[in-house]
């Protein structure tokens, strides 16, 4: 089965179901879903015999911070069989928790506790949901457009303890009067 014919057939097939879109960018076929049937979605395509997208090759998250749904989650399918992409993508926001796929696709849990903790978007019945690039002590997610770009509190490692250390700063700027005529 050929890529158009596994378009077409998507395309039939889900005229019954609730989609929100079906587009295409630069070639590759894109799915807008619900964030209630975004697992249901995943395990069809995995497992059904004419799509079989068995590899999961990235989640990612958009911030979008004036939307009524301020997240926007895609994740990248791929089948080896068909060499075919699909993409999905869902909106939700901080309130709602989007059903976590650790258990359909393994590379899932990784880029799930990535999102977790540079946006905030909780995944539900994850087996480990954690932060992993930030301290466990951090407080906010760093990709939300929201977070503040400078703070009161500075994190370093310190050589000789051993450990991170968290510092107050002081932002103090001095008044300086700029001549702009002059080239010094």
């Amino acid at each position: 089965m050929n890529s158009q014919l596994i378009v077409k057939s998507i395309k039939d097939l889900f005229q019954l179901c609730p989609l929100e879109k079906i587009q295409f960018y630069n070639q590759d076929l894109v799915i807008i879903v619900k964030p209630n049937l975004l697992y249901d979605i995943l395990l069809f395509f995995k497992y059904h015999v004419s799509y079989q997208f068995d590899i999961l090759t990235c989640i990612t998250g958009v911030d979008y911070p004036n939307n009524k749904y301020r997240f926007k989650l895609v994740y990248d399918l791929l089948s080896i069989r068909y060499n075919i992409r699909l993409r999905v993508k869902t909106f939700t926001h901080e309130l709602f928790g989007v059903d976590s796929c650790d258990k359909l696709y393994f590379t899932a849990g990784w880029y799930e506790c990535e999102i977790w903790d540079m946006y905030g978007v909780f995944f539900k019945n994850h087996s480990n949901l954690k932060r992993i690039l930030t301290d466990y002590g951090f407080e906010g997610h760093p990709l939300r457009k929201d977070f503040p770009l400078s703070g009161f509190v500075e994190m370093k490692y310190n050589e000789t303890e051993k450990r991170v250390i968290n510092e107050s700063i002081e932002l103090c700027q001095e008044y300086r009067t700029f001549k702009f005529l002059s080239p010094w």
